[in-house]
């Protein structure tokens, strides 16, 4: 409790007894949260600043021990009563402005020495449990101020792209190469374009001429195409436009094999 040992030598000579020690260590617990001290009593007094210190009296009454804190951010005023029952402290604290109440009982001999009072290094025991204890029983019920560390909540990831069937694929970065096509003469890949249209897949009922599976040679328009292009028709460099179909003896559908529904002009 790293700063604990300072505050327990500036209020060691108002120390007398152990529940004294275990509200110095509990004081210093809420600092350490972004809270600031106030002052003694249920109400505000004149002149009241936010310390880190104890205020004056602050073991007065030796039943009931009474702190107001306030947040750096102002955001939440704290009204601590700490209420001695026999050998323990039942810590009792509201914040004013949402009235939320938390309550934690510790039991002093559980974390103060009492033959020790003289020594801070042997006065507290069981330190990490206790600042357990006031953190959850009583920051993180009431809120931590801002500027405190919080947990962030958990972010969904989003759901794989191969398995939600309703996105589609992410384009294909430019200079990569295109995904492979499974071979259509593959006795596995009838069908696969049918169930699976969107995965790059082939052997559907549709034919795609472009991706047939047979290999077509490249077409250099500046060679000539027989009997549409002499050689020499298209400048070296020139933009082509190719018509008609591409090649001689092209296998596969005629173009106009799939006419709309109720059209026998095949030459529309």
């Amino acid at each position: 409790m790293a700063g604990l040992e300072p505050l327990y030598a500036w209020a060691r000579p108002a120390i007398s007894r152990p529940p004294d020690a275990l509200v110095c260590g509990i004081h210093w617990e809420l600092i350490r949260h972004g809270y600031r001290c106030l002052g003694t009593g249920d109400q505000p007094g004149p002149d009241e600043r936010k310390s880190e210190l104890l205020p004056a009296g602050w073991e007065a009454n030796k039943e009931v021990y009474t702190l107001r804190y306030k947040s750096t951010d102002d955001a939440y005023e704290l009204l601590l009563k700490a209420i001695m029952v026999e050998d323990s402290m039942i810590l009792n604290v509201m914040d004013r402005r949402s009235q939320k109440v938390a309550d934690v009982t510790l039991a002093v001999a559980d974390y103060i020495n009492p033959e020790h009072l003289d020594d801070f290094h042997k006065v507290y025991k069981n330190t990490e449990e206790l600042r357990t204890r006031i953190t959850s029983g009583i920051i993180a019920p009431l809120g931590p101020p801002a500027g405190k560390a919080r947990k962030e909540p958990e972010s969904k990831e989003d759901v794989p792209w191969d398995e939600n069937p309703l996105r589609l694929p992410p384009r294909q970065p430019m200079g990569a190469r295109a995904p492979h096509r499974p071979s259509p003469l593959s006795p596995f890949a009838v069908g696969g374009e049918d169930l699976d249209p969107f995965g790059g897949r082939s052997g559907g009922m549709i034919v795609d001429p472009l991706h047939s599976g047979i290999p077509h040679p490249g077409i250099d328009p500046s060679s000539g195409i027989p009997g549409r292009l002499p050689p020499g028709a298209v400048p070296p460099g020139a933009r082509f436009d190719p018509f008609g179909p591409i090649g001689v003896g092209r296998s596969g559908p005629d173009p106009d094999h799939l006419p709309p529904p109720g059209y026998d002009d095949m030459f529309m």
